[in-house]
């Protein structure tokens, strides 16, 4: 056997990886040191079953194998390289001491791309695995669907004289080359070489062959052919197309000469020498043209990929963008809705803070005056009186009785202002948007009073509260809710009055506590409202009313507070008993937990 460091050289160049198995040691040897001189990085082993256990992490570019070897054959090392998904690309070389076409036809048919005689001079060796290796390592076993394909081969004839003789001899064979390729179900042309045969297209196009037979003597003209045609196949292999194999029948003296490698040099794939058995010539054009087949059914299947994966990728970015939109229009509609609710409590933050602010500077104003008059009236009602028991004329009693009558009415008149007052203070707590305990009849006779300019004497206010007097809410709920639909309901009635006559109607206000829910109805008898315009009373700034008499923002902000007690609001038909007009009906629905302190709506401050 070969010593550690013959089979694993160091310091060698790695143009190619080459795995040598072969049982003779001197043999072994000899082509070692002829691939080490070539630059290549040789492996030696002694047995199919060591290179089997190797093959796959040395994975080499090139595999030569004898076809005697002890136990696994080289044939059936073959057929088990071909097996493998791994290592079935990698181009296999067979030795062999038998040159018979028997042997050649075994080999070839176990997967091995080429053999050569181990008799063979070492030079022809390395042209012949410089051609495999030339044909690059990602090839492809042919699959079912390549075999489809009826392989194209072509037969180059040498030009002939026209007084050249071209009887047939007598040991021809039967079959010619052409028949038996045909039989095979290939597509077989036969044509004579001439000058003007590279410069068509034909040999790069799809339909191109996949294998040329090419005639060869031993000529200068042939080796400058063989060029030409390796320099046309070197164009197609720069254009991404797989060039097609050539296959070159030179005179069996030549063959046998070193001389034949120079056709190897000028870029022949394969050789053969003019007296080859027939069978064994088709084999090697077979598998020259199968080979050819493989790489052109790869490289389709590498383009199809790619363009499966720009398909792919182009779908995820689409999917991806049409995700980031869908995500973007969320969070629009999202922000959307948070500026019109932001929007909604500025202007009811802004409207309440200008409205406290000027309640509570009128409440201020009116009180000072309004203590020390009801001090100096009880002052003088006093004196009156003490004036009347001390017995002064007559004609005196009749005045000061008119002044002690005039004093009782000026003290009822500033009470009721003391009383405008109170409500007026009540209604500018600074707490609105705390949860307390609100006193709810109470809280709408406050509203009432507040609303008296507008109500008048003919407006008939009716009120059927059978809900419990105390609900834990927050004060906007009476304050700014029933206050500023009450008022509405107001306007509705005026609207239906003559022109310049008094406002007359009717508003119902009923409170219910159902199922776990505080209900309160305002009603009235009014026009109505039309349904095209009931959802739209709700939105800011939007008002039926004319110019300059209302802000639209009145239900915008019961709205408001009605969300924030987690409650509804709803707008229906009246139909009033005895009503002048069909009327508008505003129910409002608070959730409530029932307590010792009574119902408590629930919801979150605003």
């Amino acid at each position: 056997m070969l010593p550690s460091d013959l089979r694993n050289p160091s310091g060698a160049t790695e143009t190619a990886r080459v795995l040598l198995v072969e049982p003779d040691d001197t043999h072994a040897q000899r082509i070692w040191r002829v691939l080490l001189k070539e630059g290549f990085a040789v492996t030696c082993l002694g047995s199919g079953e060591a290179a089997l256990g190797m093959v796959e992490d040395l994975m080499p570019d090139l595999v030569v194998v004898c076809s005697e070897l002890p136990g696994m054959t080289g044939g059936q090392l073959a057929r088990r390289l071909r097996l493998d998904a791994l290592t079935r690309t990698i181009p296999i070389l067979m030795l062999t001491e038998d040159a018979s076409p028997g042997v050649e036809r075994e080999g070839l048919e176990s997967g091995a791309d080429a053999y050569i005689s181990k008799s063979a001079h070492p030079d022809l060796l390395v042209l012949r695995m410089r051609a495999l290796l030339r044909e690059g390592p990602e090839l492809l076993q042919v699959d079912e669907a390549s075999r489809l394909r009826r392989a194209r081969i072509v037969i180059v004839n040498s030009p002939r004289d026209e007084d050249e003789d071209e009887d047939i001899p007598d040991d021809a064979p039967e079959t010619t080359l052409g028949e038996l390729l045909w039989r095979d179900g290939h597509t077989v042309t036969s044509i004579e070489r001439s000058d003007d045969l590279i410069e068509g297209g034909w040999l790069r196009g799809a339909d191109g062959p996949d294998c040329l037979v090419l005639e060869l003597g031993s000529g200068e003209e042939d080796l400058k052919f063989c060029r030409l045609l390796d320099a046309r196949r070197q164009a197609v292999l720069e254009a991404g197309g797989i060039p097609f194999r050539t296959l070159g029948i030179v005179e069996a003296s030549r063959f046998r000469r070193q001389s034949s490698g120079e056709f190897f040099e000028a870029g022949i794939d394969d050789l053969v020498p003019s007296d080859i058995a027939i069978e064994a010539l088709a084999m090697r054009i077979r598998t020259l043209a199968q080979r050819r087949m493989a790489q052109d059914e790869f490289r389709q299947q590498e383009i199809e990929r790619q363009q499966n994966a720009l398909t792919l990728e182009a779908a995820r970015a689409k999917a991806e963008m049409a995700e980031a939109l869908a995500q973007a229009n969320m969070e629009l509609a999202r922000t959307n809705e948070q500026l019109i609710q932001a929007q909604s409590k500025l202007v009811q933050t802004a409207k309440m803070a200008s409205l406290g602010e000027l309640v509570a500077g009128i409440a201020h104003e009116i009180n000072n005056p309004l203590a020390f008059t009801i001090a100096h009236a009880d002052t003088v009602e006093r004196t009156l009186k003490r004036l009347q028991t001390m017995g002064g004329p007559e004609e005196g009693a009749p005045l000061m009785q008119k002044g002690i009558s005039r004093l009782e009415s000026m003290k009822l008149g500033l009470q009721r202002i003391q009383n405008l007052v109170l409500s007026l203070r009540r209604f500018s707590r600074l707490d609105e948007s705390s949860f307390q305990t609100v006193d709810v009849p109470g809280a709408l006779d406050t509203a009432l009073a507040l609303l008296g300019h507008k109500l008048g004497p003919d407006i008939i206010i009716e009120k059927d509260l059978q809900a419990p007097a105390h609900l834990v809410c927050q004060p906007a709920f009476l304050n700014q809710v029933v206050m500023n639909i009450i008022s509405n309901a107001a306007d509705a009635l005026a609207d239906m009055s003559p022109e310049g006559g008094p406002v007359e109607g009717r508003i119902v206000i009923t409170s219910r506590l159902e199922n776990g829910r505080y209900d309160m109805t305002i009603s009235d008898d009014g026009p109505g409202l039309p349904v095209e315009l009931r959802n739209r009373v709700f939105d800011p700034f939007f008002t039926t009313k004319p110019v300059g008499t209302g802000t639209g923002l009145g239900l915008a902000i019961a709205y408001s507070v009605m969300e924030a007690h987690d409650g509804t609001i709803e707008i229906t038909d009246a139909n009033l008993p005895d009503g002048r007009g069909i009327g508008a009906c505003f129910r409002l629905s608070l959730p409530v937990t029932m307590t010792e302190e009574g119902p408590v709506a629930t919801g979150r401050p605003v």
